[in-house]
């Protein structure tokens, strides 16, 4: 599971709990940050889950816009079958980034 961290950030400086040169106008306020590593773990999980979804798409789409001739719709529809257990079939990162939350 991702966790969050949270700080406190001055809206003026940029300051995060460490001293900065302030430009006079310092006022804090809570902000929350994420590890980089988890960030990263997360986005890629996301490019893949969205890699795998486009993929779902296409085969989908030529489904919805394929009408076999005469006599060949069993191999058409073994075709596709073919198509989608290939792409189910396809080595899949392993969920461990877990849910986020919001």
């Amino acid at each position: 599971m991702t966790e969050t961290l949270k700080a406190w950030q001055c809206i003026g400086c940029g300051r995060i709990e460490a001293p900065q040169t302030c430009i006079g106008i310092c006022q804090d306020r809570k902000v929350e940050f994420v590890y980089a590593a988890d960030h990263a773990q997360v986005a890629a999980a996301l490019a893949e889950a969205v890699r795998e979804r486009d993929a779902l798409a296409g085969l989908l789409r030529r489904l919805v816009h394929t009408t076999p001739r005469d006599g060949e719709w069993e191999r058409a529809l073994e075709r596709f079958q073919a198509e989608a257990r290939e792409l189910f079939a396809a080595p899949r990162r392993e969920d461990s980034v877990g849910s986020v939350s919001a």
